[in-house]
C-alpha cells in the first residue's frame, strides 16, 4: 500500500498538525482548541510529534508512541504534542516565545512488521525499530542525513544501546513501519 492509498483511507476529519499546534497554544494561552474532534472518531494509532526550529531546521523535541495509548488518534496527537514540547529529556521545555519559530510534523504510525533481512528496509519509505531484550530504538523514515540502511540501523542501534555487531544476532528483532506524515 503506498502513502497516497493510506492517506485516502485516513479521513480523520481534522488536521493533525493544526491540532498539535493548537494544543501547544492552548497550553500557553488557555484559549481552547478550535480543531474539533469529529463525532464518532474511533481510529487508533501510534503517533509521533516532531518539533523543529524554523531558522536552522534543528530538532527541538520529538516524542511519540509506536502503538496507541489513548482513546483515539486525536487524543494521541494532543498528548504527544505536549510531551514533545515539554517532556523530551534532550531539550528544555518549549517557551511561549518559541511558538512562532517552530515547525511541527505529525507522523501517524502504521503497524510495524518484523523483517528477516535489513535489505527489506528503505530509509526513505520505512522507519525502523530494533529490539533486543528490554532495549528498543526507533528511527522515523525519511529523515535528513539518513540516506542508507546502514545509517538508519546504526542510529537506531545507538538509540537502543545495542552494539552494531549484535544487530543480526539471534535475539535482536528488526521491524519496519510506514508513516503518514503531516507537516506545516
Amino acid at each position: 500500500m503506498n502513502e497516497n492509498e493510506v492517506k485516502n483511507k485516513l479521513d480523520l476529519g481534522f488536521d493533525p498538525v493544526k491540532l498539535a499546534r493548537e494544543s501547544l497554544e492552548d497550553h500557553f494561552y488557555n484559549k481552547g482548541i478550535a480543531e474539533e474532534k469529529p463525532e464518532g472518531l474511533d481510529f487508533k494509532a501510534g503517533a509521533f510529534v516532531s518539533i523543529k526550529k524554523k531558522d536552522d531546521n534543528s530538532l527541538r523535541g520529538c516524542i511519540g508512541t509506536i502503538k496507541p495509548t489513548r482513546d483515539d488518534i486525536y487524543e494521541e496527537i494532543i498528548c504527544n504534542a505536549y510531551n514533545a514540547a515539554f517532556c523530551d529529556p534532550r531539550f528544555p521545555e518549549l517557551q511561549e516565545a518559541e511558538l512562532n519559530n517552530i515547525i511541527i510534523s505529525v507522523y501517524i504510525m502504521m503497524p510495524a512488521e518484523i523483517i528477516d533481512d535489513i535489505e527489506e528496509l528503505d530509509p526513505e519509505k520505512y522507519g525502523v525499530i530494533l529490539e533486543r531484550g528490554k532495549k528498543r530504538g526507533l528511527l522515523l523514515p525519511d529523515l535528513e542525513g539518513v540516506d542508507t540502511i546502514k545509517d538508519q540501523i546504526s542510529i537506531a542501534a545507538q538509540k537502543a544501546g545495542i552494539s552494531f555487531n549484535k544487530i543480526m544476532d539471534e535475539g535482536t528483532n528488526i521491524y519496519r513501519f510506514e508513516v503518514i506524515r503531516y507537516k506545516e
